[in-house]
């Protein structure tokens, strides 16, 4: 089972589950010509789609249009169900910075035919994450800069503010539905920007002042 580190400390959490949030940034939205829905869409990736700073990201055989989608991740510390958004940050161990690495040609095939995107989202190697910064150090996770380079051009930059559903929000709503435990991964959406990557080319996330990773992509076809 993959784990996810604590920076400065030498504790590991195993990961149970990974849930992602889906049009949580009106201009992403807008350019995947999607509708803002007042409900957040959630999606599962599971554990084995993790992969840490240095590591490869593969494109599996079934797709040839791999997309980047850089995100704020939240790290559950204490588990809850039904957990009300005024305490939700008591919940929350940390952050980090990650990819929501996507088969947007496998994932498109799936929405016209009315399919799960589950092998669109949650294939090997499709959720790179940093080590994950205390939420003590990070006073408000509602005004990050998020990077996302591609060989050293900018293809991604904005601001969590600019989140529709903040992060109380998300886990008052994602609790209801599933009980979080400690250890659990929340993406929490992509802003504007993302577009393809191809083999040989080399993936930088950054959560500005926090945390980087560095990915090269490799297909395995």
């Amino acid at each position: 089972m993959k784990s996810i580190t604590i920076r400065d400390t030498k504790e590991n959490i195993p990961v149970g589950k990974i849930l992602c949030i889906g049009r949580n940034y009106a201009e992403h939205a807008k350019e995947m010509k999607a509708d803002v829905l007042e409900t957040p869409v959630v999606f599962i990736k599971p554990s084995t789609a993790i992969i840490f700073d240095g590591e490869e990201i593969v494109i599996p055989k079934i797709s040839d249009d791999m997309h980047h989608e850089v995100e704020l991740v939240v790290a559950i510390g204490k588990s809850g169900k039904n957990i009300p958004a005024s305490e939700a940050h008591s919940h929350i161990l940390g952050y980090a910075i990650g990819l929501d690495m996507t088969l947007r040609d496998v994932q498109s095939d799936a929405k016209k035919k009315g399919l799960p995107w589950t092998a669109a989202k949650g294939f090997d190697t499709s959720a790179p994450v940093s080590e994950i910064i205390p939420a003590k150090l990070i006073s408000d996770p509602h005004n990050l800069t998020l990077i996302c380079r591609v060989n050293g051009e900018v293809r991604q930059q904005s601001s969590t503010d600019k989140m529709i559903s903040r992060i109380e929000k998300l886990i008052e709503y994602i609790s209801t539905i599933f009980t979080l435990e400690r250890g659990d991964l929340i993406f929490t959406g992509t802003p504007e920007g993302v577009s393809r990557v191809v083999n040989g080319d080399i993936i930088e996330a950054e959560l500005v002042g926090f945390a980087k990773i560095i990915h090269q992509v490799k297909s395995a076809y």
